[in-house]
């Protein structure tokens, strides 16, 4: 199956009943669940309410479309079902997160979610936005959790906090093992310097190290991570072309754009090269054809199956008139609204401070009766047994920290058409 994403374009726009949409700076403080009754979480006999805090502009545009079908489609379900507590999930505020080159966006995204009175914020996407305000959210009592975050740094960040894709030493580890295993000795990094890239250049280069390969360029400590807003690379192609790496990892975002034609231009053979989930789409209409062809890429997630695809594929159509051409993120999105969903029914409130202290057990963290539907969990919690609900993305229950304890890394190679095709899945444990 080819994975490969249109930029989305516009402003998002989300009903309760259809669509929503959802989203890996410095913070490190933890920040204690707050009661219910102040600015945020409605209160207990209220339907579930949601805000987003998403990319409505930025970098990472490109995953937006299968996180909106995720997200959709986990609500057409839920509601279809009954929704939660007999009442249909409400999406009440709609925030922008932005980009990382200007953090004022998602300081006001963050304002407008917690002043919406929702209960529960999904986002934001990018790791390094949500690091930025997730202590301001989580003070004002509201859940945060993100399809989409892997920086390290956020696990265990508040409890207040907590997410369905796995932190990078999951996919970090997986990429480094697939590097050494295809014979790689020396390595060179294009890393931007931001959260994500930087935890994410680590964990890889660990990997790797540990293996016996060596780091020739652009490693932990050398200071040759580019500003995210840069926009011109010769001289960091020039520098990995001359350390003689055998292969060159690229941790960005869609900076990978600009990079294409230089190392083009510099007589690359991109073959060699490896993207994270950041950067790993489709680039059919952007480079001519067998640009990309041989390069791989590491993206988290277990493999959906073609009836969820075919899902996101007809709710997509329907609600934003468009052709789904991706599915990353898409089954950790709509994990995420199903476990808070659950996490209400089983606190038989919308509160945010209760829905916290559930979503572990409907995880199961304490084990339970596995269950796979919202419907199916849905009715034995009524009935009064623990549950597991087993996600769409095939995670293993939340740990102390929030994260998933176990995921699976999808790992994938670039086609003649610049498209990445899925080869294998392999599962780690979070640490």
């Amino acid at each position: 199956m080819k994975v490969h994403s249109k930029t989305s374009v516009g402003v998002l726009a989300l009903v309760a009943s259809a669509a929503l949409v959802l989203s890996g700076c410095s913070s490190s403080g933890e920040s204690e669940p707050t009661e219910s009754g102040g600015d945020g979480g409605g209160g207990s006999s209220e339907a579930l309410q949601i805000a987003t805090l998403l990319p409505q502009t930025g970098s990472l545009g490109f995953l937006m479309p299968p996180v909106q079908a995720g997200i959709a489609q986990a609500l057409a379900d839920i509601n279809g079902a009954g929704g939660v507590l007999g009442q249909d999930v409400e999406v009440v505020a709609e925030a922008n997160e932005g980009d990382a080159s200007d953090l004022t966006v998602v300081e006001s995204g963050a304002d407008d979610v917690i002043a919406s009175g929702a209960s529960f914020v999904l986002g934001a996407m990018g790791s390094g936005r949500s690091q930025h305000v997730v202590d301001r959210i989580a003070e004002a009592g509201i859940l945060m959790g993100s399809p989409s975050n892997t920086s390290a740094d956020l696990s265990g960040i508040s409890p207040n906090y907590f997410r369905t894709a796995p932190p990078d030493t999951v996919q970090g580890d997986a990429l480094g093992n697939q590097i050494v295993s295809d014979g790689v000795t020396s390595v060179a990094f294009l890393t931007f310097n931001d959260p994500y890239g930087l935890g994410l250049r680590d964990v890889i280069q660990e990997t790797v190290e540990a293996a016996g390969a060596e780091v020739v360029y652009g490693g932990k400590g050398d200071g040759n991570e580019f500003p995210v807003e840069q926009t011109s690379f010769a001289s960091e192609i020039t520098a990995a072309k001359d350390s003689g790496a055998e292969a060159i990892v690229v941790v960005t975002y869609d900076q990978f754009k600009q990079i294409v034609p230089e190392a083009v231009n510099q007589g690359l053979d991109l073959s060699t090269f490896y993207l994270v989930d950041g950067n790993a789409n489709g680039y059919e209409s952007d480079f001519e054809a067998g640009t990309l062809e041989g390069a791989q890429a590491s993206i988290p997630g277990a493999q959906s199956n073609e009836e969820f695809q075919q899902q996101l594929q007809d709710i997509y159509a329907t609600e934003y008139d468009g052709e789904l051409e991706s599915f990353t993120y898409a089954p950790e999105a709509y994990d995420l609204v199903t476990l808070v969903a659950l996490a209400a029914e089983k606190a038989e409130s919308t509160d945010s401070a209760a829905i916290q202290e559930n979503l572990a057990a409907v995880s199961g963290a304490d084990g339970g009766e596995e269950c796979s539907t919202f419907e199916e969990c849905a009715k034995l919690i009524q009935d009064g047994s623990d549950i597991q609900y087993v996600g769409k993305a095939g995670t293993g229950p939340l740990n102390e920290n929030n994260d998933p304890s176990s995921a699976f890394i999808g790992i994938y190679q670039y086609d003649d058409s610049n498209n990445p095709v899925f080869q294998k899945a392999v599962e780690g444990e979070t640490e």
